[in-house]
């Protein structure tokens, strides 16, 4: 009967250290995905809008600068962005682009800095800007294309001339993104 029993308790044993083991191991799992559960997302904003209106009086002219109503625009659009905390602001190396970008990166205390739209590492630059929000003033048709390139897929379509007033708002949470166009007349 003793050489049954020792078996028997051999066997209880290792059976009850491999439960303890799995449920140990099992708690310790649960317990990393309620971690990443409860990890707060990151948020990655991109704000994209096309340079105010411009002066047309010399339609020769490739670099012209904002007409009047152009540099109201641009202070509008500097206290649209008052209550968002940019951390980048990004223009094409256009009179007209930086004088819309002006008067929000003076507000902000932030340099603007050039990029080139044809010249764009779209993953690169998404990267870089992992979790902050970033202001990018461009053109009827960069503007458009620049919001497709970090949506990827194809969204939004070229400008027409006369809209000044598009904010396009790309947000990613964590990878997921979303869009909006709102209008600032």
């Amino acid at each position: 009967m003793g050489s049954f029993i020792r078996p028997l308790f051999k066997t209880m044993s290792i059976l009850c250290v491999t439960i303890i083991f799995g449920l140990t191991n099992l708690a310790c799992n649960d317990a990393s995905k309620d971690i990443e559960l409860n990890k707060e997302p990151v948020i990655t904003t991109y704000y994209l809008i096309r340079h105010a209106e411009k002066d047309r009086t010399n339609p020769q002219n490739p670099d012209p600068e904002l007409q009047q109503k152009g540099l109201d625009r641009a202070i509008r659009w500097a206290e649209v962005f008052d209550q968002v905390a940019l951390d980048r602001i990004y223009s094409t190396n256009y009179e007209r682009t930086t004088m819309t970008a002006a008067p929000t990166s003076v507000k902000k205390d932030l340099d603007i800095e050039f990029y080139d739209p044809s010249n764009l590492d779209i993953e690169a630059f998404k990267n870089e800007h992992w979790g902050q929000q970033v202001l990018i003033v461009g053109h009827s048709n960069t503007t458009p294309e620049f919001a497709n390139k970090l949506l990827n897929e194809e969204t939004y379509a070229i400008m027409d001339d006369t809209d000044n007033a598009s904010l396009f708002i790309i947000r990613f949470l964590d990878e997921e993104p979303t869009s909006m166009v709102l209008k600032m007349d």
